[in-house]
């Protein structure tokens, strides 16, 4: 296989122009084009009149070689690389030791895949419901403000991811090309075949609820074993090694590898790992609000007169600014055509997020703007962190009037440094509903002052993003994990032999795919930990 990148196509191309150009570009007869897959395609709408498709696609052609000698000094003409997955290890006919998961998002679910399809028969254990009853117990807090404190946004099958965009892009290195096997899984399992090449694929909360339980049905048909509303309560520790697990019933299981895949709002099981002696440590996170644009402002600004083409879809941004007092400002989790949603866990307090089905039609755009903070400004304790989290949580729900509405602002009027009292062309998403007011006490001074100043300066790449009539929701406080688990190069806890911190809640990812390409990663380790002994 070849590999081409940067082939440009005008947005409303015919399908046989892409063939055509790829003779084009490779310079060769129709008849020695074999094949090709569309590994990569993405859009550039830096000149709106004339956005453009940019693709890198994997070509199969007849005398591969001689191509590549003619067109080696082409910078975008290489050998394709393998993107397959290979397994690293395979369970004996009959293994004595089952690995143990903890939790079932993204990364538990992938660890438990991963571990199940090499033979290994893990017990996942998920402290939450399954994913559809779990569904009905979220629904319970968005429509009559009853909250579950073991199954909601966070906690359930599927994670917190469940409830998201369904995002499955990322930053993240990869070398190993993991990602590309956690979107074959993806699509395996239901999700649309196009999230293999569009450059920032989505799969939206009605989709993902179907895509997990099939996940499941696999891993349960390879021998695997999922229990929910199993929490772990202690992690039985002997001499530096772990020994098992003990649940929150009492039953004790008896585990030489554990991997540790709570998500990022497992505080209580961050607190007991710090009791039982586990290292760990504060790490930076950031906090903000969600604020809300209609669709159509964004699609225009992003897309002019191309607005609304269905090959576009909603338009989303990113955006950065580095405030005067040294913080740094940033849109983060934009969800395109979505709703924001309550993601509490506890009790007494209110969090936001923001959420997308895969059709990303509902008349808002909306983003967290959320300041970063760091142990500086928590000092004195690796937990210290989630008491920052909780103190301004229990804020928001006192601000929201204490039955999990939110407390809210208008844009203009939060910049103006005045408090709202009716909402104008952009009502708010989130339900149980929000409750205007002014936000200044919601959150830290030096958040407040730097997304006032951030916003004016956003508005200048996003023309109307400081509309007065955009709404700003609070409190967003669960953008990652407050801990790092630390582990070493074998993904084991640095102090804790067979502990095997995972995923956002050990602070090593950010996101679907990053969690769930985490959890391949530690399911390879414990895979071939087992079959070194």
């Amino acid at each position: 296989m070849l590999r081409i990148t940067e082939l440009k196509l005008p947005l409303d191309h015919p399908e046989a122009a892409l063939r055509a150009e790829i003779l084009r570009r490779l310079g060769i007869a129709d008849e020695a084009l074999l094949g090709y897959t569309i590994f990569r395609r993405g859009h550039d709408a830096r000149k709106r009149p004339l956005i453009t498709f940019t693709y890198t696609l994997d070509v199969e052609v007849k005398d591969e070689e001689a191509v590549l000698r003619r067109l080696k000094n082409d910078r975008q003409i290489a050998r394709a690389p393998d993107t397959s997955y290979h397994f690293v290890a395979q369970a004996a006919a009959h293994p004595t030791q089952r690995p143990v998961v903890i939790g079932t998002g993204p990364c538990g679910m992938f660890a438990g895949l991963i571990l199940a399809q090499m033979g290994f028969r893990p017990i996942i254990l998920e402290r939450g419901k399954a994913v559809r009853e779990r569904t009905k117990d979220t629904w319970g807090l968005w429509r009559n403000g009853v909250l579950n404190p073991e199954s909601n946004v966070q906690f359930g099958e599927g994670g917190a991811g469940t409830f998201s965009d369904g995002k499955l892009y990322s930053q993240i290195k990869d070398p190993k090309h993991l990602g590309r096997k956690v979107i074959a899984e993806f699509i395996k399992a239901g999700a649309p075949p196009e999230i293999a090449f569009v450059s920032k694929p989505h799969i939206g909360t009605f989709r993902l609820v179907g895509m997990v339980e099939k996940i499941r049905a696999t891993i349960e048909s390879l021998g695997g074993e999922i229990r929910f509303q199993c929490r772990v309560d202690n992690l039985d520790i002997e001499d530096g090694k772990v020994r098992g697990v003990t649940l929150a019933s009492g039953e004790h299981i008896a585990a030489r590898h554990v991997v540790l895949a709570v998500g990022h709002s497992a505080r209580d099981t961050f607190e007991m790992l710090y009791q039982r002696g586990v290292h760990i440590e504060a790490k930076p996170f950031s906090v903000g609000f969600r604020i809300e644009h209609p669709q159509s402002l964004i699609d225009h600004c992003r897309f002019g007169d191309r607005a609304g083409h269905p090959e576009l879809g909603a338009a989303d941004y990113k955006l950065v600014h580095h405030a005067q007092n040294g913080r740094a400002v940033y849109s983060f989790c934009m969800c395109p055509g979505g709703t924001v949603v309550a993601a509490a866990s506890e009790p007494g307090r209110v969090v936001t997020n923001g959420m997308s089905q895969y059709s990303r039609n509902e008349r808002n755009a909306n983003a967290g703007i959320v300041v970063g903070v760091t142990p500086d400004d928590y000092p004195g304790h690796p937990l210290a962190g989630i008491a920052f989290q909780r103190h301004w949580e229990t804020q928001a729900f006192e601000l929201g009037g204490r039955d999990y509405c939110a407390p809210g602002q208008l844009v203009g009027d939060f910049i103006a440094g005045r408090a709202s009292n009716e909402f104008s062309t952009v009502l708010p998403s989130y339900t149980p509903g929000v409750k205007l007011g002014t936000l200044d006490s919601s959150l830290p001074d030096y958040v407040i002052a730097a997304i006032r100043e951030a916003l004016p300066a956003f508005d200048k790449q996003i023309r109307g993003f400081a509309m007065h009539d955009a709404v700003l929701t609070g409190v967003e406080t669960r953008t990652s994990s407050p801990i790092r688990i630390t582990r070493n190069e074998g993904y084991q806890s640095l102090n804790t032999q067979g502990l095997y911190p995972a995923g956002e809640g050990a602070g090593y990812a950010g996101g679907i795919l990053s969690a769930a390409v985490d959890g391949i990663k530690v399911a390879e380790a414990v895979a071939l930990a087992i079959v070194r002994q």
